[in-house]
Formats: C-alpha cells, structure tokens, sequence
C-alpha cells in the first residue's frame, strides 16, 4: 500500500490549505483513514480519523477548523485546513489502517507552515 500526500505549502495566518491522499491501489480496504502531524521537538498526534462507515474524529485543536472528506470510490482522502495558525505548523501525515490485518500505513508526509 503506498499513501501519497499533496498540498500542503506555505500560507499565512487565517489562510486556508487543502491537503490530498491517495491510496495506491484504490481496491485497499481500509478499517480507517486520517491525518497525523507532527511539529519539531514534538510527538506526532492524530488530528482527524475516519473510521470506515462512521463520521469523522477530529482532534480538539483543530476542531470547527479543519474537515476531512473522503472518496472512497477513489480510496481518496482531503483534509480542508481553514484559519490555520502557526502553531498548526508540522508536517502532515497521511495514515491509513488495513481492514483485515490492522497494518498501518503511512505517507512521507507533506510540510505545512503558517507564517507571516
């Protein structure tokens, strides 16, 4: 399974990015999808996750901000990222988890800076 991210880029604050994965092969089932991200000198945390068939999951800190939205005729997923601040600076992982073995799979991740 190979994850590949686009999007991310350099915005200031209060401005907006929309990052894309893809799921190479589309026929992947996949248990859930979503977004890590990880800042320097941090761990890397989970901000948004859909589980298969369920609504989306988003972290407090990204909350009423940030939307995912998912194609899943296209194994896609898009996360909407709008009055970003500069604490939302990180690189941006896609994650997604097979639905019969529980692997996990990650992107190489795409960097995100919110600066003036």
């Amino acid at each position: 399974v190979q994850l590949v991210e686009s999007g991310g880029g350099l915005v200031e604050p209060g401005g907006s990015l929309r990052l894309t994965c893809e799921v190479i092969p589309s026929s992947f089932h996949l248990r859930a999808i979503g977004w890590y991200r990880q800042a320097p000198g941090k761990e890397r945390e989970l901000i948004a996750a859909q589980p298969n068939g369920m609504s989306p999951n988003y972290a407090d800190v990204v909350k009423g901000r940030f939307t995912l939205s998912r194609d899943i005729a296209k194994n896609t997923l898009c996360l909407q990222m709008n009055n970003l601040k500069p604490d939302d600076t990180a690189r941006y992982y896609c994650w997604a988890q097979l639905y019969a073995s529980y692997e996990d799979y990650w992107g190489p991740g795409t960097q995100v800076t919110v600066s003036a």
